[in-house]
């Protein structure tokens, strides 16, 4: 069985290299965007098997990345897992409505972190 393919869409390098010795520590590969206009470059050209995305990124906010990601034939079925130090109760919901699987508060506690990936990865299947 191969590693799925964790695509980390976040600005802040230190919890994207944290998130990448969590996920690897799990079993899965994972790849980076630092952006809005690179999460949909690197997403087209990995084709993860889902996504941890954050909400506050510079070039498109994470709200714009879904919305793109749902207009993308060989991208819209990608589950994909909001990461967020926003306030979840302005913010869930609206995550949700756009087509999140699920919204994480930061800090992430890695438990519930795995637990979502392996729920979410087990609905897309």
């Amino acid at each position: 069985m191969s590693q799925k393919k964790i695509l980390i869409i976040d600005d802040d390098v230190a919890l994207r290299n944290g998130l990448a010795a969590r996920l690897r520590a799990n079993g899965f590969a994972p790849t980076f965007a630092a952006d809005g206009v690179s999460a949909i470059q690197v997403a087209r050209r990995e084709v993860p098997d889902l996504i941890l995305l954050d909400i506050g990124l510079p070039a498109g906010d994470g709200f714009v990345v879904m919305n793109r990601l749902r207009q993308l034939m060989d991208l819209c079925e990608i589950p994909v897992v909001v990461i967020s130090a926003r306030p979840a109760d302005t913010h869930r919901d609206r995550a949700m409505e756009a087509g999140a699987r699920a919204f994480l508060q930061k800090p992430l506690d890695n438990a519930q972190l795995i637990a979502v990936i392996h729920e979410a990865l087990g609905a897309a299947s």
